[in-house]
């Protein structure tokens, strides 16, 4: 595997960073078990072998560490849907964002690249990673062309929404079944809610 393999699949064809989020936004946010088992047949090899360590040279650059995060914090989620394994992965994907992030490499990527760079912290249940993410989220929001503001808008707004969740409950509530964790009444109730998962 190649590290251009999994960023031609994840963004398609070069474009535009706002033609690509208007393209690959099925891919990207619909759930679709045929994608999912795409996913799965030609990228899980992948995953186990980072897991064993293989591929630590991409680390070496922004592009080959978004190519390894996007395997770890994105195809997973894929791979493994409605699975406690879909989260196995997070923390290393965590790492891995963290460390790129305090070397700068996200700086060196285009707008479109730098949001899934900076999923991994949005993902994580902890107000300093939603801080931290929320922080990088307005810098992409103000870095973007003009015709990429309103979908980096929307990215905004849907951290802030993840920020929100946390900043209540600690946690992510819509994770505690497939984690065997007791949901309080509040977070029951608030699983009722539209919107209230992701």
């Amino acid at each position: 595997m190649h590290k251009n393999d999994i960023l031609e699949f994840w963004f398609g064809a070069d474009a535009a960073d706002h033609e690509i989020s208007q393209r690959q936004a099925a891919l990207w946010w619909q759930k679709n078990p045929s994608t999912d088992q795409t996913i799965k047949e030609r990228f899980e090899p992948t995953l186990k072998a980072l897991l064993r360590g293989e591929y630590r040279d991409w680390l070496s650059s922004a592009d080959g560490r978004l190519a390894a995060i996007l395997v770890l914090d994105q195809f997973s989620r894929n791979m493994y849907r409605d699975s406690a394994m879909s989260f196995t992965q997070d923390a290393l994907a965590l790492e891995w964002a963290l460390e790129g992030i305090r070397q700068g490499a996200d700086r060196d990527l285009r707008p479109i690249y730098r949001l899934f760079y900076y999923l991994p912290l949005e993902h994580a249940e902890s107000d300093a990673m939603q801080t931290l993410c929320m922080s990088k989220l307005q810098q992409l929001h103000d870095d973007a062309p003009d015709n990429f503001k309103d979908a980096a808008a929307d990215y905004l707004d849907f951290g802030r929404r993840h920020q929100q969740i946390i900043q209540r409950f600690g946690r992510f509530p819509h994770r505690n079944a497939l984690l065997n964790r007791t949901s309080t009444k509040e977070e029951r109730e608030f699983l009722q809610q539209p919107g209230s998962s992701f």
